[in-house]
């Protein structure tokens, strides 16, 4: 299809599909931002809490000199931004103001430490009592871990994802994204938007607790079922369980990736390759039996590519409808062209004035389409505005940043 034919009905003054939708994301590190993200990226007006002043400097840098807050330019796009001092009265006082005009609360904190602060789900919902409250943490707002403290790497050891992850010989490899994060931010969007649909039903609202753990098990493709009744589990790198060849294979300029799950397939590479004979052959011809002869099934398949590039090789996979891909850095995927007419890298302005690409939104919509509105808002950027449509006049707001408050 083409784009434009695609997008031929959006609607041009549309924010996206969630354009009426208030949420106060008061979050920090990266779970609990990224739900924040992606309600905003689907057009409501999200309003994240910051600190007065900001968030202390973010150090060491990342690979190349580029700073955490590069990142965060990221995760806190499409939000405006409020300073607000949340561990004094007046802070509080003034964020229930403002969950009194919203539909969803996001937060990140450790289990019950707004609650300490007088603004957790009873208080928020005595201001507001359909609001909806998603609590995202490391471990759960229950159960025997829930007071530990939670990052990312910590979910994906406990949860078993990191035993199955790098080489068969070599030892675990936590993942090099923030996985356990990035699944539960999207589980905490998802939730919002389920607990929303019951309070247009019943006007009920209600807490919805997401954890890093829950969220990364759920996504374990039936491993955690799997050791529950103790069936052996393996690691297997770049290869899979059920199929093969399924690998990366280097080519005389690079690598890609091949994935052949049918025998259907099979036959197809073997065309491709010049070995016909072993498109039905013993050993070869079904997959259970190319499961039980990997390394030969490897070899003939790494000498043929070992010869050639990897785009005349791909192009050959291709041609056939066999499923393969380059193997990509990051860099290299920025420059894709399909990944630039997706529009998954979008120009944004900085806090400090750079521009620079922004990864777009995943999901498309033909009718109320999402983008990078701008990038992250610096710290109190618009406590004016969102103060005002509060109800406070220029000598209250004036007294809240006297007293830095805001």
């Amino acid at each position: 299809m083409d784009k434009t034919h695609f997008y031929r009905e959006a609607v041009e003054d549309s924010t996206g599909p969630l354009q009426t939708m208030r949420v106060v994301d008061c979050t920090t590190a990266w779970a609990g931002p990224m739900a924040g993200c992606l309600l905003a990226d689907l057009g409501a007006d999200v309003i994240h809490i910051d600190l007065p002043g900001g968030m202390p400097p973010q150090a060491p840098p990342l690979i190349g000199g580029t700073s955490l807050n590069f990142v965060n330019q990221t995760v806190n796009r499409n939000k405006r931004s409020l300073s607000l001092d949340l561990r004094t009265s007046a802070g509080q006082a003034v964020f229930l103001d403002l969950v009194a005009t919203a539909d969803v609360v996001v937060e990140n904190f450790r289990p019950g430490t707004l609650a300490a602060w007088g603004i957790g789900f009873e208080d928020c919902r005595a201001v507001k009592a359909d609001i909806v409250y998603v609590s995202i943490s490391g471990w759960g707002q229950f159960g025997p871990w829930t007071d530990r403290a939670g990052y990312d790497p910590a979910a994906l050891a406990a949860a078993g994802w990191m035993s199955l992850n790098g080489d068969p010989d070599g030892p675990p490899v936590k993942a090099p994204t923030f996985l356990a994060d990035d699944l539960a931010g999207l589980h905490g969007a998802l939730s919002a938007l389920a607990a929303l649909r019951h309070r247009d039903r019943t006007g009920e609202g209600q807490h919805v607790d997401v954890c890093l753990l829950d969220s990364l098990l759920f996504h374990c493709d039936g491993l955690l079922s799997l050791g529950a009744t103790d069936v052996p589990l393996q690691r297997w790198g770049a290869q899979v369980n059920v199929t093969h060849p399924c690998d990366v294979y280097r080519c005389a300029d690079g690598s890609l990736y091949l994935a052949i799950a049918l025998d259907s397939h099979w036959r197809r590479l073997c065309e491709v390759i010049d070995r016909v004979d072993l498109a039905r052959a013993p050993g070869f011809g079904r997959n259970a039996e190319r499961l039980m002869n990997r390394e030969a099934v490897n070899d003939i398949i790494e000498r043929w590519c070992a010869t050639r590039s990897v785009y005349e090789t791909l192009g050959r996979f291709l041609d056939a409808g066999l499923v393969a891909a380059k193997l990509n850095s990051f860099a290299e995927a920025a420059r894709e062209p399909h990944v630039i007419e997706r529009d998954m890298l979008q120009l944004a302005e900085l806090s400090d004035g750079s521009i620079a690409p922004l990864t777009g939104p995943a999901a498309k919509f033909s009718r109320t389409p999402t983008r990078v509105r701008h990038a992250t808002h610096p710290p109190g950027a618009d406590n004016d505005d969102v103060l005002a449509e509060l109800g406070y006049d220029a000598d209250r707001t004036a007294e809240l940043r006297a007293d830095r408050i805001i």
